[in-house]
């Protein structure tokens, strides 16, 4: 198992691109389930889950070429046949986005047999709101033996345009619905829908395939389904959260980086309390130049929904926080068990309590290397960021956490001056 050895105290100088972002990534390949002609995707990045995702849409029988054998952002994908409208556990298990193959198998094909998600360790992420959506558009939905068995009950084998107001603000739920919509008959309206850009890049997907959708970055989403979709040529949007981690690796090693290829506007929250934390920033439309020259200042808090803060900035911000000057506060809203990196950052010497879904930080001046342990994704990459700054050795064991959703973060970082082996 991959391990990270990582040699702290070195500021952060130089020029980094971000990638495609992951989580526009997922549903945007499902999104190629709805038509039988040839999508072409650019900027998709090659992280773990777009593996995952590419290895279980071709055992459905989908036709998956990268032109050029060593460029895999630009992917030519076709679902012209589809041998079996299934996602198995054994995909679903290990990556949770899998539900979204649920929603465009549902549209197209009128069935879809799709196993229900394992645990995750940030908690519960209830696919009953998908679930009710879908049935509220006509399908039939039973499960048995851990698997979705979903049909339309129409004589068409179509969903029908429905009223939809989901229980909560659910971000793969909107995805999955406003897939299943474009197809149906007649017009749905999805309300308390989600508004991350993500959400938004997928809608310009499908409008590009010939959906009919109004509202994009609203929270109110209306789709008037149509007969058929067709083939298109897309870019998918940069990664905010790449961004934001690698914005606040800087502010915590001080430097000076320009991030190229990236959405400022996009992140908005987060760049208004990296600049209250210290970070000076110059930002241009597809850049963010940002600079470094003191102690952090603490940044207090609270995650919540698109366009507020993002549940997954907060590891990244507390590994900040912990080498601030002073005491803050960081309330989790999303996820019930995301605290989990608080644990390993305090064998570095941080000071970090947790009261409820509040973590209480006292800033210490220095952090010592110690040996980590990654539990998820963004807490992988929160331990990176301890780690560049933390005296010493630090050795973060489990990354293929953070391969999940980075691309050899190591070679971005060490590029910028940082000082990262790669071990087994």
């Amino acid at each position: 198992m991959d391990k990270l050895v990582i040699r702290g105290g070195h500021p952060l100088f130089g020029e980094v691109a971000i990638a495609g972002a992951k989580n526009a990534a997922l549903p945007i390949l499902c999104a190629a389930l709805l038509t039988s002609e040839k999508i072409v995707l650019r900027n998709l990045p090659d992280l773990q889950d777009v593996r995952t995702m590419l290895k279980l849409l071709g055992q459905m029988g989908v036709f998956i070429h990268f032109p050029n054998p060593v460029d895999r952002s630009v992917l030519e994908i076709q679902a012209q046949t589809i041998d079996k409208p299934e996602a198995t556990y054994d995909m679903v298990k290990t990556m949770r986005a899998s539900i979204l193959v649920l929603g465009p198998l549902l549209a197209r094909f009128g069935k879809a047999r799709v196993s229900l998600p394992g645990g995750c360790a940030i908690g519960a992420r209830p696919v009953d709101q998908h679930m009710k959506g879908m049935q509220a558009m006509g399908a039939q939905m039973e499960i048995e033996h851990g698997y979705i068995e979903a049909y339309a009950a129409s004589p068409r084998k179509k969903l029908r345009g429905a009223r939809i107001l989901t229980d909560m603000i659910t971000v793969t739920g909107t995805e999955n619905l406003l897939m299943a919509a474009v197809l149906a008959e007649g017009t749905t309206v999805l309300e308390n829908a989600a508004r991350e850009p993500e959400v938004t890049d997928l809608a310009h997907l499908l409008k590009a395939m010939g959906a009919n959708i109004q509202g994009l970055g609203t929270d109110q989403l209306t789709i008037i389904g149509v007969e058929a979709l067709h083939g298109a040529e897309y870019e998918i949007i940069a990664d905010r959260i790449e961004t934001g981690t690698f914005l606040c690796a800087v502010a915590a090693t001080g430097g000076e980086i320009t991030i190229k290829k990236c959405r400022p506007q996009t992140l908005e929250a987060v760049i208004a309390k990296l600049r209250e934390a210290g970070l000076e920033m110059e930002i241009g439309s597809d850049t963010i130049r940002a600079k470094m020259a003191q102690r952090p200042k603490p940044v207090s808090f609270r995650t919540s929904e698109y366009p507020a803060f993002p549940t997954d900035m907060q590891a990244q911000f507390m590994a900040l926080n912990t080498i601030a000057s002073g005491s803050s506060r960081v309330t989790e809203t999303i996820f019930e068990n995301r605290f989990m990196h608080v644990q390993e950052m305090n064998r570095l010497g941080a000071k970090v309590a947790i009261e409820g879904n509040t973590a209480v930080i006292e800033g210490v001046a220095h952090l010592s290397g110690a040996i980590l342990m990654a539990t998820d994704l963004r807490a992988s990459a929160s331990l990176v960021i301890a780690g560049l700054v933390a005296d010493g050795e630090t050795i973060v064991d489990r990354i293929y956490h953070l391969d999940r959703g980075y691309d050899r973060m190591e070679r971005k970082l060490n590029a910028l001056g940082a000082d990262i082996t790669r071990i087994k």
